[in-house]
């Protein structure tokens, strides 16, 4: 624990919480006081429900504690949060990187508005013109929870095609789908081909453990004629603040 002094100089802080036999963090924080520690305590107090606690407890079992990094201190906590949502960020871009920080199931603050993004990205994103209207034969997805920054056309196909809940489309009617990214059209995609496919309940749900029928589509990039009325268009003012539905049928 820190003692009163070393609190006063810490100010605000970003930490690692690292697994000691393979010296990697699982865990990026931002806090204050003691804050570092708390994690550890509560794990050998029992708690559950976390990865995070789940690995310290892990390290317990083996009779080993867990290492803490203060990587900055002496912070306000606007350039705290900042620090660590840049951390994870960058953990989760890297591939090799990815599981080090196991213990963190969201990005840091401000990670979807101002988080990691290839320079293209970041032209669009400050260029975008407003998208205010789509034909009945087109639906824009939101692929947020699916895709992140800097992963190339490959990666939106992927977080884009499947699998969603949603009217069944296959009587043939949508025809394009544009891939929404933090409130940006990123690309344009003409369908080939409506599929079903069973979809499990999300842990925490009522039904976990059921499943019900999502739907997804086989195609590609669509044409430049196409792709060019749409591709870096912003739909952000369209938006409604706290909407969940991840399709838009209509502007």
């Amino acid at each position: 624990m820190f003692d009163e002094k070393t609190i006063q100089e810490l100010k605000s802080y970003v930490y690692l919480l690292i697994n000691p036999d393979t010296k990697t963090p699982f865990y990026v924080g931002k806090g204050e006081g003691n804050r570092v520690f708390d994690h550890l305590d509560e794990a050998k107090q029992g708690k559950k429900g976390t990865d995070k606690l789940d690995e310290i407890q892990t390290i317990l079992k083996k009779n080993k504690t867990v290492d803490h990094v203060i990587v900055r201190h002496g912070l306000n906590g606007k350039t705290a949060y900042q620090i660590e949502a840049s951390l994870i960020d960058t953990f989760r871009y890297i591939p090799s990187f990815n599981h080090f920080v196991s213990g963190n199931i969201q990005g840091g603050i401000n990670s979807i508005e101002n988080g990691l993004m290839s320079s293209e990205e970041v032209k669009r994103k400050y260029n975008a013109f407003p998208l205010n209207s789509i034909p009945n034969n087109t639906i824009i997805i939101n692929i947020n929870g699916s895709y992140k920054n800097a992963s190339g056309t490959d990666k939106i196909y992927m977080a884009t095609k499947e699998r969603w809940r949603m009217k069944d489309p296959r009587a043939g009617h949508i025809k394009y789908v544009l891939s929404e990214y933090k409130g940006l059209i990123v690309e344009v995609f003409e369908v080939h081909k409506w599929y079903a496919i069973k979809r499990a309940y999300n842990p925490g749900s009522k039904k976990h453990g059921q499943t019900y029928t999502g739907y997804g589509f086989n195609g590609q990039v669509a044409s430049n004629k196409v792709r060019d009325l749409y591709i870096n268009k912003s739909v952000a003012h369209k938006k409604k603040r706290g909407a969940s539905n991840p399709i838009i049928y209509n502007l």
